[in-house]
C-alpha cells in the first residue's frame, strides 16, 4: 500500500493516520462480540421475565430462583465449581481488557521512503530474507522457513548432509538484507541450525 505524501503537513498528518490504520487490527470484532454476548443475555432475561410474568414454567432458569441463588453464594456451591467459574470469567474479562487496552497490530511493517508510506506484509519480508538465506546457506527453498513478527525474525534451516553450514554467513546475510529493507519496527534476528540434515540431489 503507497500513499502519496506531497504537500504539505496536513497532508502527511493524513498519510500517518492511513499507515496506522494500516498497521494496527480493528477492535470492531472484539466490539462485536462483546455486544452480542449482551444482547443475547438481555433477551434471555427478557424472555425468562416474561415466562414467569405469565405464571408459564422457566426455559431455563427461573429469574426469582437465580437471584435467590446468587444471593447465598457460595452457600450450597462447591468451592471448586465457584472457583472454575470465577477463572474462566476473569480469563474472558481479561482478554476483553487487553484486547481494548493493548494496540493491536496486523501482520506488517512499515518501509521508509521519502515521497510515499509503504505497507508491506510480514510474508513479503520472509520471502526476501528467506532468498537471502538460501544464498548465503547454498540451501534449496525447501531447508529455509522464515517467520516474521513485530519484533523478530526466526529463521530455520536445514542443512545438506555432509555439507558444513555457516551460521554467522546466514545470520549476516539476513541482517544485511533487513538493514537494506528498513523496516519499521526493525526486528532481531535468530538463526536456528536443525541438527539432522536433508540427503542432498
Amino acid at each position: 500500500m503507497q500513499g502519496n505524501t506531497d504537500g504539505d503537513a496536513p497532508i502527511d498528518a493524513e498519510l500517518q493516520r492511513i499507515l496506522k490504520r494500516e498497521t494496527r487490527s480493528s477492535r470492531a470484532g472484539m466490539a462485536g462480540l462483546a455486544a452480542a454476548l449482551v444482547i443475547v443475555a438481555c433477551v434471555y432475561a427478557l424472555l425468562e421475565s416474561a415466562l414467569r410474568a405469565l405464571g408459564q414454567p422457566p426455559w431455563l432458569i427461573d429469574p426469582q430462583a437465580a437471584a435467590e441463588r446468587l444471593t447465598v453464594l457460595p452457600e450450597g456451591t462447591s468451592p471448586l465449581l465457584l472457583g472454575a467459574l470465577g477463572g474462566v470469567i476473569a480469563m474472558v474479562g481479561l482478554i476483553f481488557f487487553l484486547n481494548a487496552v493493548l494496540p493491536g497490530r496486523k501482520s506488517r511493517h512499515l518501509l521508509p521512503d521519502p515521497r510515499a508510506g509503504v505497507v508491506v506484509d510480514d510474508e513479503v519480508i520472509a520471502s526476501a530474507l528467506a532468498r537471502a538465506a538460501r544464498t548465503a546457506g547454498n540451501v534449496t527453498q525447501e531447508q529455509v522457513m522464515v517467520v516474521v513478527s513485530q519484533r523478530q525474525v526466526v529463521v530455520n534451516v536445514r542443512p545438506t548432509s555432509g555439507v558444513p553450514l555457516s551460521e554467522g554467513r546466514i545470520l549476516a546475510a539476513v541482517e544485511n538484507e533487513l538493514q537494506e529493507m528498513r523496516p519499521s519496527p526493525m526486528p532481531a534476528v535468530r538463526v536456528n541450525v536443525a541438527t539432522s540434515g536433508v540427503i542432498g540431489a
